[in-house]
């Protein structure tokens, strides 16, 4: 069983509400070593064994913690009277934690059973808003992050980026944006959707992601073998991922099609890659309605049919479907 671990830094008065907080979020071992008080002036602890002993054994019995010990200031003493003040005491249980699409920036943010939308900035997508374009090609990032500012003031929960065009280095852009939003703490505070249609960029924005970010997007389109290296890589950086319904075959344009490549692409993650399903997030795609053209007629019907049926027979994954308008 793996254990996670709060060390050094505070004494118990000051460590237990982390201790807390941690004991009630982790799905497995906490382990608690704190120090003995903090230092005085002359750099030494003046918490004795008696009073830390009695301090951290309330975790104990609160059912905080699994393992405890000391650490700077703490003297044999000191772990002794810990050991007899515990001794007997249950361990912590280890809390079933239901499985969520837990997402951060600096901040956490939850996707559960009981969300029932959530808003995805997006006017920091060149491909999506002309203005953001115009700011990006004349290096006026500074502006460019008040377009992002001015998202989440307005209630995006995440914040998506795009740097792809052809007169720009994306890579380059993304990360020197990326490297600025994570100086403005009233922007990175929610989690960030990484956009580009190449892997490059993709990468590049996810070595510069605070938290844990959604990766927009990976598919089927370049084949299987393509899409288990994103996904490993996705996985490895810590990343939710969109997947679009596409496959060598083209773009899902029916119901069937639809479900066909998304419950493939999931058993594919989900089997083979060992990618958590509550990370997975399908865009099924709902092309041009109400066109007057006969063959687009079922488009509607079609994506909220097959996301139906993906919600009910792909556990835990998620819809997503957003389009991005030029302003």
């Amino acid at each position: 069983m793996a254990t996670i671990r709060l060390n050094c830094a505070l004494g118990p008065d000051l460590l237990r509400q982390y201790v807390a907080e941690m004991s009630r979020v982790a799905d497995c071992f906490v382990s608690a070593h704190p120090n003995a008080g903090l230092p005085n002036e002359f750099g030494e602890y003046d918490l004795d064994a008696s009073t830390m002993s009695e301090q951290v054994s309330e975790w104990a019995t609160s059912g905080l913690v699994n393992i405890l010990g000391g650490c700077c200031g703490s003297t044999p003493e000191h772990i002794k009277a810990i050991a007899d003040a515990i001794d007997g005491l249950a361990p912590r249980e280890i809390p079933e934690i239901p499985l969520e699409c837990r997402l951060s920036g600096l901040e956490a943010f939850n996707i559960g059973s009981d969300s029932l939308f959530v808003n995805i900035g997006e006017r920091a997508n060149i491909t999506g808003s002309a203005k953001f374009k115009r700011l990006i090609l004349n290096e006026e990032y500074e502006e460019a992050l008040d377009i992002c500012r001015a998202q989440v003031e307005d209630g995006a929960q995440v914040v998506d980026i795009n740097m792809d065009e052809g007169m720009l280095d994306g890579k380059v852009a993304m990360m020197r944006f990326m490297n600025l939003i994570a100086s403005e703490p009233d922007i990175s505070k929610v989690p960030i959707m990484v956009d580009s249609s190449k892997w490059n960029i993709i990468e590049a924005g996810l070595k510069c992601t605070q938290g844990k970010p959604i990766v927009n997007s990976i598919s089927l389109k370049e084949g299987k073998e393509s899409f288990v290296k994103y996904a490993h890589l996705c996985k490895r950086y810590g990343a939710a991922i969109i997947v679009m319904a596409f496959d060598e075959a083209g773009q899902a344009d029916t119901q069937a099609r639809k479900i066909e490549i998304c419950t493939n692409a999931y058993n594919i993650l989900v089997n083979e890659v060992d990618f958590p399903p509550e990370d997975i997030i399908f865009d099924p795609n709902i092309f041009a309605v109400a066109t007057g053209i006969e063959e687009h007629n079922n488009y509607g019907v079609d994506f909220i049919e097959a996301t139906l049926e993906i919600i009910n027979t792909l556990p835990h994954a998620k819809i997503s479907k957003s389009e991005a308008k030029r302003s």
